[in-house]
């Protein structure tokens, strides 16, 4: 699993450079809507707000434009890049850091954690996001708010599954193998990308990557929250204020602060 560990944690490194190319599908206005909507109904309508696991920043910088002061913490270097790019073309003020989620640092403590996009999935031990979850309370304000969501056993083993995911653009394609390993609990991504590298002369360059998540129960969740000290508050199928079902793909978890 160490191996495992290790390159489920630098992932998206070659694929940082067409990573919003391919993730244009995404409805990151109405995700921020809904993720907004549960933040001020616990209270945190302004101040500061850590978004772990930011990626190219793409929910950090409407969190920002929302009017919450923002952080964005990340391991992937060739992310925060982009996501600093972003940042210069809008404007907005946000403190970008390169740390690992499963060591990261503040010099203060947040009215907010979130991490979405099931970034925690890529915590394949769970020891490992106990610690993550211990450090959110550890750097929440009292009571502060802490939203994270993440990609259920049901959408691995049921929708994912052994298929294989290609799609084709101008620019670059990529082909993505994907394999979950139900005793292990791991899903496994294969990913080649075929990115331009010269458009006169149409040459394109080979990448391979290879990304591990893991599926983990929403029982699972709550005792990895309450074992951190944080105290579990609800949960939601995604974008929804329903329960989760046994056939949810994504559900959203809300938990708060709880005396450090």
């Amino acid at each position: 699993m160490e191996r495992e560990e290790q390159q489920s944690m630098e992932a998206y490194t070659s694929f940082a450079r067409v990573y919003d190319t391919f993730m244009d599908n995404i409805p990151y206005e109405e995700w921020c809507e809904y993720l907004t909507g549960l933040m001020r109904e616990y209270g945190v309508r302004d101040g500061l707000v850590l978004d772990l696991g930011c990626g190219t920043g793409n929910m950090t910088e409407l969190l920002a434009k929302a009017g919450y002061d923002m952080i964005g913490a990340d391991n992937a270097e060739e992310m925060l890049e982009i996501a600093m790019e972003k940042r210069d073309r809008s404007g907005h003020d946000i403190l970008y850091l390169l740390q690992d989620m499963r060591e990261f640092e503040l010099y203060g403590t947040v009215r907010a954690v979130i991490s979405v996009c099931d970034s925690v999935n890529y915590i394949t031990e769970p020891e490992e996001l106990q610690e993550v979850f211990r450090l959110v309370n550890n750097y929440l304000d009292p009571k502060g708010v802490f939203i994270f969501d993440f990609n259920t056993r049901y959408k691995y083993e049921e929708i994912l599954g052994d298929r294989t995911i290609a799609e084709n653009r101008e620019e670059c394609s990529f082909i993505w193998d994907n394999y979950y390993y139900e005793d292990e609990k791991i899903n496994e991504y294969d990913l080649s990308l075929f990115i331009e590298t010269d458009k006169d002369s149409g040459l394109y360059r080979k990448y391979e990557e290879t990304h591990y998540q893991r599926a983990y129960t929403l029982e699972e969740m709550k005792e990895l929250i309450r074992k951190s000290g944080l105290e579990f508050v609800t949960a939601y199928d995604a974008f929804s204020k329903n329960a989760p079902m046994d056939t949810s793909e994504r559900i959203y978890v809300i938990a708060r602060e709880q005396g450090k």
